[in-house]
């Protein structure tokens, strides 16, 4: 009988050869091995959880702070130089003036004034017949479609109550101060270069951005 045969067996159920049975492993070892990785993985998202806040708390949190302090100057709204280009200096515009009321006279001592504030005078006579006695109101600021937004307002700080009008089919750039029956006298020279350095200053926009700190 081998010594491998179980006692009791008897020569039967004798082993022979270099074989054996194969033994299963354990299935608790593999559930013990991941369950010890599943833990140290908790475990260190923990450790890194808490190492952030402590981050945030002390050194952290200022410089996120001061990255966002940065971003907010970078979109920041600041004035554009089309802006500030959009009115022109009074010595840079040219006004013919007319005269459309029945005062003699008028149109000259306009121009006069106009001409010490600095601006170009052009024509000084009397108005058109399309214009002639027909204008009821203080004056007609009369300029081409381009000067809708660039030196019509410039000539209105002078006469703030004149109507303003432009002329598609005009050319060139100068502009025409049509005196109506309303006329009395221009805008006093401190309110109208009260007027003009408001409308010299840009107004801020969003198509540019400035860092101011």
């Amino acid at each position: 009988m081998s010594m491998l045969t179980p006692p009791g067996m008897g020569g039967k159920y004798r082993i022979t050869g270099d074989k054996y049975p194969r033994m299963r492993r354990s299935r608790r070892r593999g559930r013990l091995v991941l369950g010890l990785v599943a833990s140290a993985a908790a475990l260190g998202l923990i450790g890194w959880g808490t190492l952030q806040l402590i981050d945030v708390f002390t050194g952290g949190g200022k410089k996120a702070a001061a990255a966002g302090a940065k971003a907010d100057c970078g979109t920041r709204a600041t004035p554009s130089a089309s802006a500030a280009a959009a009115a022109p200096k009074p010595g840079r515009i040219t006004v013919n003036v007319f005269n459309a009321t029945p005062r003699s006279g008028l149109a000259k001592q306009t121009a006069d004034e106009l001409k010490k504030r600095g601006f170009k005078i052009g024509d000084v006579g009397n108005a058109t017949k399309e214009y002639d006695k027909k204008v009821k109101g203080t004056g007609i600021l009369l300029g081409p479609a381009s000067s809708l937004n660039t030196s019509l307002p410039v000539l209105a700080t002078q006469l703030g109550a004149a109507e303003r009008r432009t002329d598609a089919a005009r050319k060139g750039t100068d502009l025409d101060l049509i005196l109506g029956n309303g006329f009395k006298t221009l805008t006093t020279k401190k309110d109208a270069d009260k007027a003009l350095a408001q409308l010299a200053e840009p107004q801020p926009t969003s198509t540019s951005s400035k860092k101011t700190c």
